[in-house]
């Protein structure tokens, strides 16, 4: 779809619409992020800016970066992070939802007659503001691509700052995934204060029967 289609998604609704999607519910490591956007204001200036606008998981690392502050600066949004603390508490979709929840409310509550498309097949828990889910929301509504380029360069910018402080894991590279280089160094460095232990029940299971053998 070109960025005219996705911005035309979003104007069928006639409200001003807040999309949101979240970036690092499958990882081992790190926290979640969810990102909300409005566009308050488009011109034709930032629709050549955001050309290449589409889900931020069909988009490059250079390309999601390059339109990244284009978004960031053209749009009222929020940029919320949920630690590995809380996704252990109350597990990663509740994780997820909860920072979707807390950015989307953040601009819904400045706004009238809006409408929030979550991306995905689940609607926000708690969330008081008029919602839609949008399956495959990221590459139909501008909203949702430009919250899922947020969400997804904030965490792995995220990911880079921890890799500083745990260069073994490569975290770098695989942004906390349980590739097999992730889980030979978790089995030889053992797991950090970022890693969700609730992840890796298999794989702890798997490694003790294999050590009973």
């Amino acid at each position: 779809m070109s960025v005219y289609d996705l911005f035309g998604f979003d104007k069928q609704f006639n409200k001003h619409v807040i999309g949101t999607d979240e970036a690092g519910r499958g990882p081992a490591a790190g926290g979640v992020y969810a990102a909300a956007v409005y566009f308050n204001k488009i011109t034709e200036g930032l629709l050549k800016d955001l050309e290449i606008l589409n889900d931020s998981k069909k988009l490059t690392t250079k390309k999601r970066e390059s339109i990244y502050d284009a978004i960031l600066n053209n749009t009222l949004n929020k940029i919320v992070c949920i630690e590995v603390d809380e996704i252990e508490k109350i597990n990663i979709l509740n994780s997820s939802l909860k920072a979707m929840n807390i950015a989307c409310s953040n601009i819904a509550r400045n706004l009238q007659d809006s409408i929030t498309l979550v991306d995905g097949n689940k609607l926000i828990k708690n969330y008081i503001y008029p919602q839609n889910y949008v399956i495959k929301g990221d590459s139909k509504s501008a909203s949702i691509a430009a919250a899922s380029i947020l969400a997804k360069v904030s965490r792995d910018r995220y990911m880079l700052q921890l890799h500083e402080e745990y260069p073994m894991y490569n975290w770098a590279k695989n942004a906390g995934y349980l590739t097999k280089e992730h889980l030979e160094a978790i089995d030889k460095y053992g797991l950090t204060k970022y890693h969700r232990p609730s992840f890796l029940k298999k794989h702890f299971t798997k490694q003790l029967s294999l050590n009973l053998q």
